[in-house]
Parts: C-alpha cells; sequence; structure tokens
C-alpha cells in the first residue's frame, strides 16, 4: 500500500522544494524575532514601566518555554501524519491574539496568560516542526536544507534585536509588541497557509537496518533514546547557560560591557558560520564520532571561557563556543534520522527536544543561582564544562545496535 500511495503522490520539483526553503527561513527569522528575542531586549523597558520583578517576568518567559516543549510533543505526531501547513499556520494564527495580551496585561496573571499562550504557539512554529517538515520534503537532501535553515534563522536576534530596540525608543514596551505581531502576522501567516502547500510525501518505508524497530513508542522507551535525551538536554544546558551569563562573567573580569556585548554578538557569528561546514564534517565522520566531537567542544569551549582573563582571549574563547553551538543545533536536527530514520521523525524529534527545550528555559535561573552558589561565574562555568563532558561521555553510548552493522556506528 505504501509503494501504491508514493505513486500517487505527486514529486515536489526542485523549484517547490527551494521556495518552501525560502519560506521556512523568513518564517524562522521571524518567528524566533518576535517570540524569543525581544524579550530580552524589552526586559528592562517592562520591568521600569511596570514595577513587575525581572525575576518574575523571566519566568513567565520561561514558562512559555515549558509548555513549547510539551507541545511539540502532540504537534509532532500530527506533523508525521499530516505535513506542517495546519500546524504551523495555526501557531502563528494564535501567536498574535497571545503577544496582544502580553503587551496590553496590567498584571503578573495576565502576562503570564499571555506568555502561556505564546509558549503553545511556540511548540508549533519553531524549530522542530520546521525541521520535520525540510526533513520529510528533501529526503536525502536533509542535511543541506537543515543547515541553511538554520544558517537563515541564526540571523533572528542579528535582525530583529536591533529592530526592537529602534520600536521600543518610538512606542515602548507594548507598542512594539504590538507592532511585531503585526509584523509576524503578515509574514507568517500567509508564509505559512500558502507556502507550505505541497503535498506531504507518505512516510518513508524503513531502512533495512531501522525495519526491526516498529512504532515509535519502542524507539522512545529504548535505553539508547533516553541517554540521547539526558545528554543532549545536558548539553543543551550547558550551551545556553553560556549564552545568558557571558556578559556577567566577562564584567566580573573587569571588562567593560560594551566589549562583553561585542563578544556575545561575535559568538553568535561564530554560531552561524560553523553551520556552513556541517554538511561535510557529517559525510566524513561517524555519528558516533561527531555527536561526542561536537559535545566536547561544548565542554572544552565553556571551561575555557572560566579558566581565561584577558579580554582578546575571552573573545577568542566566545567565538569558538558559538561555533559549537552553531553546529550543535543541527546535531539535534539530524540526531533522529541519522540513528533510526525518517519514517517517524517529527514524533521523535518532539520527544528528544522536550527535555532539552526545558533546561535551555531553566537555564537563566539555574546558570545565575550556581554562580551565585559558587561565588562566581568562573567557577560555575568550570563546572558547566564538566556536566558537558560528562554529557561527551555519555553521547557515546546513544548508537543503537542494529541487526546489521552500518557504516555510522
Amino acid at each position: 500500500m505504501q509503494a501504491i500511495s508514493a505513486l500517487r503522490t505527486p514529486v515536489a520539483t526542485r523549484t517547490e522544494l527551494r521556495r518552501v526553503l525560502v519560506v521556512l527561513c523568513l518564517t524562522e527569522i521571524t518567528s524566533w524575532g518576535v517570540l524569543f528575542y525581544a524579550f530580552p531586549v524589552l526586559l528592562h523597558d517592562i520591568t521600569t514601566s511596570t514595577g513587575w520583578a525581572a525575576t518574575a517576568l523571566t519566568a513567565a518567559f520561561s514558562a512559555g518555554q515549558l509548555l513549547a516543549a510539551v507541545v511539540g510533543i502532540p504537534v509532532g505526531r500530527y506533523l508525521d501524519r499530516h505535513g506542517p501547513r495546519t500546524a504551523m499556520t495555526a501557531g502563528s494564527l494564535l501567536a498574535i491574539p497571545a503577544l496582544v495580551v502580553v503587551a496590553t496585561a496590567q498584571n503578573l496573571v495576565w502576562f503570564f496568560a499571555g506568555w502561556m499562550l505564546v509558549g503553545v504557539s511556540m511548540g508549533a512554529v519553531l524549530y522542530p516542526p520546521a525541521f520535520a517538515a525540510l526533513t520529510r520534503w528533501h529526503g536525502p537532501d536533509r542535511v543541506r536544507a537543515l543547515t541553511v535553515l538554520t544558517l537563515a534563522a541564526g540571523l533572528a536576534s542579528t535582525v530583529f534585536a536591533p529592530l526592537t530596540a529602534v520600536l521600543a525608543a518610538q512606542f515602548g514596551w507594548r507598542g512594539t509588541y504590538l507592532v511585531l505581531a503585526l509584523v509576524l502576522a503578515v509574514v507568517t501567516v500567509p508564509g505559512h497557509w500558502f507556502g507550505l502547500g505541497l503535498p506531504w510525501p507518505p512516510r518513508p518505508a524503513a531502512e533495512p537496518e531501522h525495519a526491526h524497530l516498529g512504532a515509535p513508542a519502542k524507539v522512545a522507551r529504548s535505553p539508547v533514546f533516553i541517554a540521547l535525551a539526558v545528554s543532549l538536554a545536558i548539553t543543551g544546558f550547558a550551551s545556553f547557560a553560556v549564552v545568558v551569563t557571558l556578559v556577567p562573567l566577562m564584567t566580573e573580569r573587569g571588562i567593560s560591557t560594551d566589549t562583553a556585548a561585542i563578544a556575545l554578538g561575535l559568538g553568535g557569528a561564530g554560531q552561524v558560520a560553523s553551520r556552513i561546514g556541517y554538511g561535510a564534517f557529517a559525510a566524513r565522520t561517524s555519528v558516533r564520532t561527531r555527536t561526542v566531537v561536537i559535545v566536547l567542544a561544548i565542554a572544552a569551549t565553556t571551561a575555557l571561557l572560566g579558566v581565561l582573563s584577558t579580554t582578546v582571549a575571552l573573545i577568542g574563547a566566545a567565538i569558538l563556543a558559538g561555533m559549537a553551538r552553531g553546529v550543535f543545533t543541527l546535531l539535534q536536527a539530524t540526531a533522529i534520522t541519522d540513528r533510526w530514520g525518517p519514517a517517524h521523525y517529527g514524533h521523535l524529534t518532539a520527544l528528544l527536544s522536550a527535555p532539552l527545550t526545558i533546561t535551555m528555559a531553566l537555564a537563566p535561573f539555574a546558570a545565575t543561582a550556581l554562580a551565585d552558589a559558587l561565588h562566581g561565574y568562573a567557577t560555575a562555568f568550570l563546572l558547566l564544562g564538566a556536566l558537558a563532558a560528562a554529557a561527551a561521555a555519555l553521547a557515546a553510548a546513544t548508537i543503537p545496535k542494529h541487526p546489521a552493522t552500518t557504516p555510522n556506528s
């Protein structure tokens, strides 16, 4: 029956596939920029304007991300069966009133409620659904498509952080969120509805080495999958903690905030640049090797930031940390297909991404608390590096044993 279904499903042309990729690049830049990167830019203005504590505001933002992790699981299951068009369009539509609630909230209860709605939207429009779409549509060429997408989406902060700052100076934080909601509506709603209308290919048949797996629940309960989820979650925690505490670390070393911000921006540039070479790196390494190497790179660069003290050295380490963080995103995007094939990609990637999203949401609080407990950010970075090193050791055990030996084992 699968063969008959495949014959009846029109094969997308290269032009159509390129159009889908361009659409997702535009919608991911916009979604990440509006739903994620605008908040840290506006945080100070919100605190000053409302008198609400920054910790409470950040808690609302993190709560939205936690809900996104939960929502992503049924969204992933839906995507495997029906494709991304309806789910991603619905997520974009929901984001508009959600941002209006955030912008007009007169108390913390409504502010939290708005961010919970934003979290539901995030679960339907950010990376995992886009990864699932490209993985199914682009098939064997998925690594190139995923690389292009993450290169483009890596520019979200570059575009929307300064745009948000300019809007805030003109309209205040409430007006800025209303303008950004309009931008989101204009770009992502028609983009997802009209740009993702290609026929959804039938679920690909399991490759010979994956044929024994059966239902995705069997994979999700396996020790290898659990080890992979834990390893990526710990690594994501360490990596994101570096992002949110790099500036405090450098100012603790006596470096100006402006210079620290430049270092953070250069790390973002390194994050984008490193993704260019991921395809060649993946083609020349086994799954085990590249997983361990990338996680070890995050461990090493995190610890290095805790050891170094001069401005030039810290900037160099920040760039290296950004490069490691950049390829880690692609490692996550390809983790399922590398091990279990594309047949249940959406469902399994959502399950794999959930603990990672949770730890990244908790990272701002946990990293700051860790620095307070250890009396300094430098010591906290050394501990984060040690945690990532433990994750690298665990990553070596995340390769499933197939009945037949494969070249990627």
